[in-house]
């Protein structure tokens, strides 16, 4: 077993180092700092907190960290490699973390990973596995289900033959194909393996109606659980140089930040990548997220700006196809929302989500089926600023998911969401939270900032990420992140089962 960095170890060149010492602590603001002045930290603590610990891996650092209200390190984890995505503590107060692997044959981009790690409490490496090829690759976001096993998102390389037989327009098929995304159930083999039990792969749902000559040919509005091939591009002008220049800026920013794998220079299609339709990675699924009762898992997609859900009751044959599971529809989608012209339900004045990120289920407390989401808001039409949103899903016990017939999927708007022009922003990355009091954990990745908002959507806890990462240089067109950027956050709650009995460093 490889051991990890305990705090107590961490604490003399880390924490001293890295993160410094200030001489006060910042007065309680809501405002946000000015550019020339960022303040880190907690800015802001009041009563009606949700007391706990926050569970934190920042991009810019290759150790996990649990912080106090105060936001002090109470206890860390070390690790060889920088987080890929967020870090889950688990109720035996193991520590489960994708990480990245930069030297990736075949894939690059952000949320790239390609390992599962798992430590103990100690810091002890207890369960690897990679799962990284020239063919797939982890990326992005886990799930760990009840049994203990591992959901993990994968990206799949087709080669532009097989995506053109799939019915991808063919002005858009570039020489390195496509990544489809799947979902892959791992069952670990401890110390280091696994053995993947059930997946689902985008790739078996897709529909197209350009060539009827071609693989999933058919009608795409009547078909709302089938992914439209050429959705990401279709009926779509050529980007404008004013969007092309923007992406680039993102990417730097991105990369800057430490979210980016691979370090080769670009040949001419990487160039082409930000051409409308021609990135292989043309879902960029980030997030993945389980519902133990429904067996329902909920998926995010923000290139094509919407979230999915898809059953995961059914056989891995089932998962294939179109039929069976508890839901009867196979692997194909039971419900989306967040951009319905993608299966012809409506055009962009319906359109809801704006590069998304972290759909998570509430629990069940009898008033209905519920999501969080962070909304980016990137490319909103009245201007860039980030929602975090709650949903109330059209979702009845017995039936399934409803919609009516060529209507788009409910709901028209958000049950809850706070953030405005101002006050949240990240363009890309972040998440939400539903605490136990009922409050809102926000986590604004780019700028490492945290924010516990009451349902009234008043402030009561304020911090900007200072141990570990710096934030990144401002461009032409990013505008200057402020702490250490964060996939996402987790608040831990003091009486969680996972530090029962447990002694801080």
């Amino acid at each position: 077993m490889k051991p990890t960095i305990p705090l107590r170890l961490l604490a003399p060149f880390v924490v001293a180092s890295l993160l410094g010492a200030q001489d006060a602590p910042p007065a309680p603001t809501g405002e946000a700092p000015e550019e020339a002045e960022v303040v880190k930290g907690v800015l802001r603590h009041e009563s009606g907190a949700d007391d706990g610990y926050t569970l934190i891996a920042p991009l810019g650092a290759t150790e996990t960290f649990l912080i106090d209200m105060q936001g002090e390190i109470v206890h860390a984890w070390g690790s060889e490699l920088a987080p890929s995505g967020p870090a889950y503590l688990l109720d035996n107060g193991n520590l489960l973390r994708p990480g990245r692997l930069d030297d990736n044959p075949r894939f690059r981009g952000g949320g790239i990973g390609g390992r599962i790690e798992e430590y103990d409490w100690d810091g002890f490496l207890v369960w690897e596995y990679q799962l990284m090829d020239d063919g797939r690759t982890q990326h992005h976001d886990l799930a760990v289900l009840p049994n203990g096993n591992v959901l993990a998102i994968v990206w799949r390389h087709h080669d532009a033959e097989e995506v053109r037989a799939a019915g991808r327009d063919p002005r858009v098929v570039v020489d390195k194909g496509m990544w489809a995304c799947a979902v892959v159930e791992i069952r670990p083999e401890r110390p280091d393996g696994g053995e993947i039990v059930w997946e689902w792969d985008s790739w078996d749902h897709l529909i197209q109606d350009l060539d009827s000559e071609l693989a999933n040919y058919g009608s795409i509005p009547e078909n709302p659980g089938r992914i439209d091939i050429n959705a990401d591009h279709r009926d779509r002008p050529p980007m404008t140089e004013a969007e092309r220049k923007k992406l680039e800026e993102l990417e730097r920013q991105m990369a800057a930040l430490g979210y980016a794998g691979g370090d080769e220079e670009e040949d001419e299609e990487d160039g082409q990548r930000l051409e409308r339709g021609k990135n292989p990675d043309w879902l960029h699924m980030n997030s993945v997220n389980h519902h133990p009762e429904l067996e329902l898992l909920a998926l995010s997609t923000p290139t094509l700006n919407e979230i999915w859900v898809i059953d995961h009751s059914t056989s891995r044959e089932e998962a294939r196809g179109s039929s069976g599971g508890r839901w009867g529809r196979g692997g194909d989608l039971l419900y989306r929302w967040g951009n319905p012209r993608n299966y012809g339900a409506g055009g962009d004045a319906e359109r809801r989500l704006f590069y998304q990120h972290d759909p998570q289920w509430l629990p069940d407390e009898g008033d209905g089926l519920k999501l969080t989401l962070y909304n980016n808001g990137r490319g909103r039409p009245e201007g860039d600023y980030s929602t975090a949103i709650v949903l109330e899903l059209p979702f009845d016990p017995e039936r399934g998911f409803l919609r009516e017939e060529g209507a788009a999927f409910g709901p028209e708007a958000p049950a809850w969401s706070w953030g405005s022009e101002g006050t949240l922003f990240s363009p890309f990355i972040s998440g939400t939270q539903r605490l136990t009091n009922g409050n809102t954990l926000i986590c604004e990745g780019a700028n490492g900032r945290l924010v516990e908002v009451t349902a009234a959507g008043d402030v009561v806890w304020e911090y900007v990420n200072e141990h570990a990462g710096e934030p990144a240089p401002p461009t032409e067109i990013a505008p200057p992140t402020k702490g250490g950027a964060l996939f996402r956050a987790t608040r831990i709650p003091a009486d969680a089962a996972a530090l029962e009995g447990r002694e801080f460093d």
